[in-house]
């Protein structure tokens, strides 16, 4: 008997000893500093799995027509894979893998897609387990979860709101309408969707406030003549959402609304949880507040902005908060195929202003969203018009230096 369940514990620990190394394989580097991986389509949300073996990348078609879908890779040996197209109506694009590892979520126009997560790995029959209507030209975005998985979170584009959803009702019902909370007013646009570290508040970004704001209008058209800045827009904003009255009273629970300027567009959030980080993409800069003045003094919360390249539009935080990378999408020049580049900023030289910018990586045609692997080491970026991601070595950073004029 003994011998029987020492064995037994010798076989377990191997096995686990396997899953380990297997795991560890998952998320070796690759040969290059920076690599590419290639799509039929463009890509927009990155999702990689806990345990590094996995992407998911949202992708919507291209021109002459390609598959609207997720694309499902698998990563090993430093090596990524594309497994397979799984094909999803109209276009989707940012997405969030629920805490539990089952559920893949996709914002998808006027919808929102749930997946299976395991039937997207494996191929095993359809993973599409259903549709949510999200509303009728709601322009549904961005989504994210809470830490428990109880309620989702979309923000609505075209809508101006972000939708509530009981997501444990939704899971029951085979994700009926009826799971639907309610919406939270944002301004117009918003667009991320980021969480406290505490999990209490909701961060988002809306590209310009409502009339009834009545706040000043100061921001030129990003898409019209580059030589025309008369201002036509008023700022965008930082809202802040108060989560627990988001699950009861979603009309309600907007607790301050900040001036970030003009059309601020992803935000991110220090791991210490004291400053948050927007792109603020027709201002070609990002700014930086202070998380606890964005509720107790509004007015006083933006600490600093800096100068980055033409319109950013994603932002990470890495290496435990040492370096923020945004990227410049350059979306609205007139000529669109000239690849671009991530800024990359030191945080302690913030004061400085310009020169918190340390210098750039290369990217590709309008790099649009950035995601880390779960271990920290790696980073992925979506150049959505170059029809690839990119993949990133953080421990072989190469940084160019900034251009001196």
């Amino acid at each position: 008997m003994r011998l029987t369940l020492r064995l037994l514990v010798m076989i377990c620990l191997a096995g686990a000893a396997t899953v380990a190394h297997a795991q560890t394989n998952c998320n070796a580097p690759a040969a290059q500093p920076i690599t590419y991986v290639e799509f039929p389509s463009h890509p927009f949300g990155i999702v990689p799995s806990a345990d590094g073996c996995w992407l998911f990348v949202s992708l919507s078609s291209a021109n002459p027509r390609s598959p609207n879908g997720v694309a499902v890779l698998k990563r090993s040996g430093g090596a990524i894979q594309l497994q397979r197209i799984v094909p999803v109506e109209n276009g989707p694009s940012g997405m969030v893998l629920t805490h539990d590892g089952q559920l893949l979520i996709a914002a998808d126009d006027e919808f929102v897609v749930f997946l299976d997560a395991n039937k997207l790995r494996t191929g095993d029959g359809d993973p599409v387990l259903g549709y949510m209507r999200d509303g009728k030209y709601s322009g549904s975005t961005y989504v994210n979860v809470d830490a428990d998985d109880k309620y989702l979170f979309v923000s609505d584009e075209d809508a101006g709101t972000i939708t509530v959803t009981d997501l444990e009702k939704a899971r029951r019902s085979g994700f009926n309408a009826d799971s639907i909370v309610g919406r939270i007013p944002t301004g117009q646009a918003p667009i991320a969707l980021t969480f406290s570290l505490d999990g209490k508040l909701l961060y988002t970004t809306s590209e310009a406030a409502q009339d009834d704001w009545k706040w000043p209008v100061a921001c030129k058209t990003e898409d019209g003549d580059p030589a025309d800045t008369t201002p036509k827009y008023p700022d965008g904003a930082v809202v802040v959402v108060d989560v627990e009255k988001a699950r009861t009273d979603p009309a309600h629970a907007v607790i301050s609304r900040v001036p970030a300027g003009c059309s601020p567009v992803r935000l991110a959030i220090m791991p210490d949880g004291k400053t948050v980080w927007v792109t603020v993409r027709n201002n070609n800069a990002v700014a930086v507040f202070d998380a606890a003045k964005l509720v107790t003094d509004p007015q006083k919360a933006r600490i600093a902005t800096v100068p980055v390249g033409q319109s950013p539009v994603g932002i990470i935080i890495v290496d435990s908060g040492k370096r923020v990378i945004a990227t410049n999408s350059n979306r609205f020049a007139a000529n669109q195929n000239v690849n671009q580049t991530l800024n990359v900023l030191d945080p302690e030289r913030l004061a400085q202003g310009a020169a918190a910018v340390l210098g750039t990586i290369p990217a590709g045609l309008f790099p649009r969203e950035l995601a880390p692997s779960a271990d920290g080491k790696t980073l992925f970026l979506s150049n959505y018009n170059s029809n690839n991601i990119e993949v990133i070595d953080l421990a072989r950073l190469l940084v160019q230096s900034p251009e001196k004029n």
